[in-house]
């Protein structure tokens, strides 16, 4: 009876730790909610009211290019808002503080500690990107909806936090804390303007060569996704194609990042 009830004992433990840790990181998050909101959402709200709200006003954008832009800037937050809640502090983590030490002597293994820091980016991805549909409201007047899509809108948000973990993830282990910076920033504005959040995928056949380009920007499918659930008669990639290719991305963004996680906390 002990024999069984040890592993089980064990088990608990681990279990019991990793979401110990995970309700500390949820608490100082609740703790700096604002500091964190205007982080992370701040990008999306400017370029939602110049682009969605006053070029429309002016004239330089058509009637419907905000319902457009919506969907492409809610799999911005959910990728970047992920990615950052990652990648830096992991750096710092992994650099000078040290604190990354403390959960790795937790009672719980080392890929607890690597999926606990993805669950945490996952759940700030989806509070900072439902946070923009009032937002959204409250700048356009009104946002595209369509209820009957709504199980692929939720697919689309939990693909782009997990696209923009993997990458953090990658990032985070991966570079040299003095090049997180420069690294960071020649990665986000590639991913911000190759990733379809301001144009639909289709529409640039007739840039063949950027088409491409784009194709190879995993937001990309987040932006699509999300433009098929809450835009369907724009034209789109089909869903379908989106989440196999996402399923790829982030298979092996994970996969990187969690090898890059375990060759830094051996060292």
């Amino acid at each position: 009876m002990s024999a069984v009830a040890e592993p089980m004992q064990v088990s608990i433990s681990r279990w019991g730790a990793f979401w110990a840790v995970l309700y500390r990181d949820l608490y100082v998050t609740g703790r700096e909610l604002p500091a964190f909101l205007a982080q992370v959402i701040l990008q999306p709200f400017f370029l939602l009211f110049v682009f969605g709200k006053v070029l429309g006003s002016l004239g330089y954008t058509q009637n419907n290019y905000a319902d457009l832009l919506f969907p492409g800037l809610l799999a911005l937050t959910a990728v970047i808002t992920s990615m950052q809640t990652l990648a830096f502090p992991l750096v710092a983590e992994f650099g000078w503080t040290r604190e990354i030490e403390d959960r790795l002597l937790a009672p719980m293994p080392t890929s607890f500690v690597a999926a606990e820091k993805v669950l945490f980016a996952l759940l700030r991805a989806l509070v900072a990107t439902l946070v923009m549909i009032p937002i959204g409201i409250l700048v356009l007047g009104s946002i595209p909806w369509v209820w009957s899509n709504f199980a692929l809108f939720v697919v689309g948000l939990i693909f782009g936090a997990l696209v923009g973990a993997g990458f953090g993830l990658l990032l985070g282990t991966a570079v040299q804390p003095q090049r997180i910076s420069l690294v960071f920033s020649l990665v986000f504005t590639p991913l911000l303007f190759t990733g379809c959040s301001q144009y639909p995928w289709p529409s640039l056949d007739s840039l063949r060569w950027f088409q491409i380009v784009t194709a190879c920007n995993p937001m990309t499918y987040v932006s699509e996704m999300l433009r098929a659930a809450l835009t369907p008669s724009v034209p789109h990639i089909e869903p379908w194609i989106c989440i196999v290719v996402l399923i790829g991305a982030i298979s092996v963004l994970l996969t990187l990042g969690i090898r890059g996680f375990y060759r830094r906390a051996i060292d």
